[in-house]
């Protein structure tokens, strides 16, 4: 790195200590009304001052920054004001980040004149990898000549407590940072605590030790509580990464000098508040001042000034008006333009097309389409193209920058997303099987879902997570799960989980315009229909404008209403379209086939239809049935149409066992099958 000068003028230590004075002052007058504003729980930046406001009076309005709970020195730094945490404190209708619905200082932000600041969970490491996928971003677009008009090239801010490096999560974000060589930032602020157990307790090393185990991840281990190093340090680093575009990570040492947060007090377990008091940040940038030339007179006006503004500030939130019950039902979804099927569902074709090749060439028309568009996951890069070829010549026609892959990573090909979509990109990725989806749950369920609606709409997530899901062809119990139960229960994502490649292709056009994290569970025994019965998979492959939005069943087998034949409706998905399609051969008249197409949003309204037509209903599905979307689907059919039944509302499902064994005779006996709903369905018309 460059070295810069050794000094700092006036102005920028003016500025820094009114933002330290303003930052200390609001966590005194938090302790002086402790009982009023620890109503809900917050921490503050005290002894970590210095570092974060040095950090944030370098950022530019085109950066990125992901803070963590601790950082409310750095929003102050960036231009946020009192007034504007303390709405978040008291969890006001106008917080300009949730509106009430999240944490102090758990901030998002997409004010044109400050950083951008994407959903922020409560970031104990979770934000790691949400961030380096916006710096993954900024190397896609540098990468494929998606112009940038800033002067200056953007960086990412990825803010940790050293106690959040031990997460796993952490080094996958550092892995891939290291790997790609990510303009990413990792600011470390080490005060040697997680909450009661401290750094001896709980790591073998600390940050700056850690990241020297990933090549091309360059560290610096500074002084964090002293504003001049912090701010010099800072600006080297700065300055190195707009320029050559590669990570560094910062461990900054600093003191802890407030409660972990308001409801585990410091008093309760901390032994060392003297020593950490004795490292203060803020009598040494007021020395700092002093040798700069200020007089003890200036210094205390500028320190009397900000503790005015936090007190008039403070007395205003407290009159800030709090969300009515009615703003709670805002912002799950962002709206999507998609309502309406368009295009060609079935033009005349010379022969039909397997459903893994209308995937296929629903993401090439759209990767020819719009640069925004990529893909990556395990094995999808030329040299395989996917472990179904679901990606088969993508990498060739597109480039190794559009379509690569990702280590065995699947938190940071889930949670990466989230970065990618904040900078203006939409990733299509992909987890190889459905019984892998696990370890990425944490940051579908955290970032990913919630990130619409607790940042009260601001940053939507776009992406789709393609699954291939389902047994077949004796996968045993790694390759052979159904999560969708799993799935159903996270709000804030859509599920589709088609049934033939004409849905598929038109829901993956769907999914790409939908401005919401999409879920694609796509079953392997479909792909080429080469299971006995799944011929009906194949399709005319629709037009490249086809688009079929979610939330609307198709009826494939219609029967009309009968008051002298008894008849069922069976509402299922996926391969089970193709069992019910094939076990009711014999009484087509009888039995009406609901193919749901999408299980979120749910098309309640063609089920109820069918089922107060039928009076009948048979929920075929290939999960266990025991606390299934299945069985939870029935119950609100029996709530719904209680009055119209003439026999319970049944499911049929694969047996209630752990795991779906390799011996295809017990996978046949474990999963449904024509033969077993064929019977179900008699039993239920004779019921």
């Amino acid at each position: 790195m460059e070295i810069a000068e050794s000094t700092l003028n006036k102005t920028v230590l003016e500025k820094a200590f009114a933002t330290m004075a303003t930052a200390k002052a609001m966590t005194e007058l938090y302790e002086e009304n402790f009982k009023t504003v620890s109503k809900y729980v917050h921490a503050t930046s005290r002894g970590h001052e210095a570092i974060q406001i040095a950090l944030a009076m370098q950022l530019l309005p085109q950066d990125y920054a992901f803070p963590y709970y601790r950082d409310d020195a750095m929003m102050l730094g960036i231009g946020m004001q009192p007034y504007d945490l303390m709405l978040q404190l008291m969890a006001k209708k106008d917080d300009p980040f949730s509106g009430g619905r999240t944490y102090y200082c758990h901030p998002s932000l997409r004010d044109a004149d400050k950083p951008k600041i994407p959903h922020q969970s409560s970031a104990t490491g979770m934000q790691a990898i949400p961030a380096t996928g916006a710096a993954m971003g900024f190397w896609y677009k540098e990468n494929i000549g998606i112009e940038d008009k800033n002067e200056q090239k953007p960086i990412v801010i990825c803010s940790l407590g050293d106690a959040s490096v031990t997460e796993g999560e952490i080094a996958e974000a550092f892995q891939m940072a290291a790997l790609k060589q990510l303009p990413i930032l990792y600011l470390v602020q080490d005060n040697g605590w997680d909450i009661s157990a401290n750094a001896n307790e709980t790591r073998a090393q600390n940050a700056f030790e850690y990241a020297k185990g990933f090549h091309g991840l360059e560290a610096v281990s500074i002084d964090g509580a002293d504003f001049t190093e912090s701010y010099l340090t800072m600006q080297k680093v700065l300055k190195t990464m707009r320029a050559e575009r590669r990570p560094f990570l910062v461990h900054a040492k600093v003191p802890l000098l407030n409660h972990h947060t308001s409801g585990v007090r410091m008093e309760w377990y901390r032994d060392d508040l003297d020593e950490a008091k004795s490292r203060d940040p803020f009598p040494v940038l007021k020395q700092q001042l002093a040798d700069a030339g200020f007089s003890s007179e200036e210094i205390e006006k500028i320190n009397r000034t900000a503790v005015s503004k936090v007190q008039a500030d403070y007395d205003k939130a407290l009159q800030a008006e709090d969300p009515k019950p009615e703003d709670l039902f805002t912002h799950d979804f962002a709206p999507t333009p998609v309502t309406e099927e368009k295009g060609e569902r079935n033009p005349i074709r010379e022969d039909k097309v397997v459903m893994v090749d209308c995937a296929l060439f629903a993401v090439e028309e759209l990767m020819k389409k719009h640069k925004e568009c990529l893909l990556y996951g395990q094995d999808v890069g030329g040299r395989l193209g996917g472990v179904f070829r679901e990606a088969a010549t993508l990498a060739q026609k597109f480039g190794d920058e559009r379509v690569f892959n990702t280590p065995i990573q699947e938190a940071f090909i889930v949670g990466s997303t989230v970065g990618m979509s904040a900078v203006g990109l939409k990733p299509i990725v992909e987890v190889q099987f459905a019984d892998y989806i696990w370890p990425g749950l944490n940051q579908l369920f955290t970032e990913v879902s919630r990130s619409s609606y607790l940042t009260n709409g601001k940053w939507p997530v776009s992406m789709i997570l393609r699954v291939p899901i389902g047994a077949y062809g004796s996968g045993g119990p790694y390759h052979s799960s159904s999560v969708e139960s799993v799935l159903t229960n996270i709000r804030g994502i859509k599920i589709a989980y088609p049934s033939n490649g004409a849905d598929l292709k038109g829901l993956m056009k769907a999914a790409y315009y939908d401005p919401n994290p999409v879920v694609i569970l796509e079953h392997k025994g479909l792909y080429w229909s080469k299971v006995k019965g799944t011929d009906e998979a194949r399709v005319n492959e629709p037009s490249e404008d086809y688009i079929l939005p979610f939330g609307k069943a198709n009826t494939v087998q219609e029967i009309w209403g009968q008051d002298t034949e008894e008849t069922i409706t069976v509402i299922t998905y996926g391969m089970g379209v193709h069992w019910a399609l094939n076990a009711s051969k014999d009484m087509k008249e009888k039995v009406e086939i609901i193919d749901l197409r999408t299980l979120y949003p749910l098309d309640e309204e063609t089920i109820l239809k069918s089922v107060k037509k039928t009076k009948k209903c048979l929920v075929v599905t290939e999960e266990p049935v025991n606390n299934s979307f299945a069985r939870s689907l029935a119950g609100m059919i029996q709530e719904r149409c209680f009055k119209y039944l003439d026999a319970p509302v049944m499911v049929i499902g694969s047996e209630n066992l752990p795991a779906i064994p390799l011996n295809m005779t017990l996978e046949q006996t474990m999963i449904p099958s024509m033969e077993k709903v064929k019977v179900k369905m008699e039993e239920l018309l004779h019921y």
